[in-house]
C-alpha cells in the first residue's frame, strides 16, 4: 500500500529500486517529492539528483549515472520517466534501449543509488521478461485511486503533517464537499489546518464554513435537496451557481451525470455488485458510489426513467433555443420534485 511505503521513506528507510505505475498523477508526484526530501539535502540536489526521459535517453546512459559514485553526499537519486518499453505501447521516440544492461543492473543495484521508474501507464506488459524482473526486484507502487478507507487515512495523515487534528465526521464532510481529487484535497486540508492552528481540531463546522465546493459537489448537494423534497434549497444552490457565472448548459450536464450515476449504481446493485465492483465497473472513486447509493433509495426505477427523459428533453430544448436556459433548469427542478 502506497501509504505504508510513504511512511518508510519518511523514516529514511529507502530501497534501491522503485517502480511506480498508474494514472493517479498525484501519488507519483508525491512519492518523487518524498524521495527527494528524504534522500538528499539542498546542497546535494545539484550534484546527486538526475531526471531522465526514457523516450529521449537510452536506459544504459541513465544507468551509467546511477552507477557513478555520489559527489559530496552518500546517495544518488535517479528518476527514469516514461519507460514505455515496460508496456505494449510503441515508443514515440526513436531511442533503442539496451534491456540486457537493465537486467544486469537489477541483479546487482548500486548500493549508493536509488533508481525510480516512473511509468504513467494504466497497465504494464506482464508478458515481457524485463517487466516481470523489475516487478520482482523493485518496490512497486501502483498509482491507482485510493479506496474510501485509504483516502480517509490519507486525509488524517495529511492534517497531522500540518500539525492539525481532524475528526471522522469532519473527514466525511470534507470528502462530500470537496470530492476525492487528491490535488484538491491537499489544498483544502492545508488551508483548514492553517485556519485551525497547530494541535487544534479541524471540526465539521470549520470544514462546512471554509471548504470550497466544486461544481460537481454543488450539484451533488442540489440533487440531495431534491432527494429530500426540498426544492427551495435546491433552487438556492442553483441561483448561487448562476451568480458564480456557471453556464446553465454545463449545470444541466452535471445534473444529468449525477442522475445517470444514481441510475447505474441502482442497476448494478440490483445485479449483485458490491460498491467496490461498481466503482471498478464505472471507473469512479468508491466514495462517489457510496454517496450515489444513498441517494438511489429515494427513487423508484420508474421515477429515474422519467427524470432521465425530462433531462434529455431539457437538453434538447436548451440546444435548440426552445426556452430561456435559466428557466429550463428551474422547471426541471420543480418537475423532478413533483414526482409521484
Amino acid at each position: 500500500m502506497v501509504l505504508d511505503i510513504w511512511k518508510k521513506i519518511s523514516k529514511k528507510q529507502v530501497d534501491p529500486v522503485y517502480l511506480m505505475f498508474g494514472t493517479e498523477t498525484f501519488l507519483i508526484n508525491e512519492t518523487k517529492q518524498l524521495l527527494v526530501d528524504n534522500v538528499l539535502n539542498d546542497e546535494e540536489k545539484d550534484f546527486n539528483y538526475s531526471v531522465y526521459d526514457l523516450e529521449e535517453t537510452p536506459i544504459e546512459a541513465a544507468l551509467e549515472d546511477a552507477e557513478t559514485f555520489p559527489f559530496m553526499g552518500e546517495k544518488r537519486l535517479v528518476i527514469l520517466q516514461n519507460p514505455v518499453f515496460l508496456t505494449s505501447e510503441k515508443s514515440k521516440g526513436k531511442v533503442e534501449h539496451n534491456i540486457a544492461k537493465l537486467e544486469e543492473y537489477l541483479s546487482q543495484p548500486a548500493p549508493y543509488s536509488i533508481v525510480v521508474f516512473s511509468a504513467p501507464y494504466e497497465k504494464l506488459d506482464e508478458r515481457k521478461k524485463v517487466t516481470k524482473e523489475l516487478k520482482r526486484k523493485a518496490t512497486v507502487i501502483e498509482a491507482k485511486k485510493l479506496s474510501e478507507q485509504e483516502t480517509k487515512v490519507w486525509v488524517k495523515e495529511r492534517a497531522q503533517a500540518n500539525g492539525a487534528i481532524i475528526d471522522q465526521d469532519a473527514i466525511e464532510l470534507l470528502l462530500t464537499l470537496a470530492g476525492t481529487n487528491l490535488f484538491m484535497l491537499t489544498s483544502e486540508i492545508d488551508k483548514l489546518a492553517l485556519y485551525a492552528g497547530e494541535n487544534h481540531p479541524i471540526s465539521r463546522e470549520i470544514v462546512d464554513r471554509l471548504t470550497a465546493r466544486s461544481l460537481e459537489q454543488n450539484i451533488f448537494s442540489l440533487v440531495d435537496k431534491v432527494v429530500h423534497r426540498n426544492v427551495e434549497s435546491a433552487l438556492r444552490i442553483y441561483y448561487d451557481l448562476l451568480k458564480q457565472n456557471e453556464e446553465p448548459i454545463k449545470i444541466l450536464a452535471v445534473i444529468t451525470g449525477q442522475f445517470r450515476l444514481i441510475y447505474q449504481v441502482k442497476e448494478l446493485a440490483r445485479k449483485g455488485y458490491g460498491q467496490q465492483q461498481i466503482a471498478g465497473t464505472l471507473k469512479i472513486h468508491p466514495f462517489r458510489v457510496k454517496l450515489a447509493a444513498g441517494q438511489s433509495g429515494a427513487f423508484s426505477d420508474e421515477e429515474l426513467t422519467r427524470i432521465m427523459k425530462l433531462l434529455a428533453n431539457a437538453d434538447y430544448q436548451m440546444k435548440t433555443g426552445g426556452m430561456k436556459k435559466e428557466m429550463l433548469i428551474e422547471m426541471i427542478l420543480f418537475q423532478i420534485n413533483g414526482r409521484k
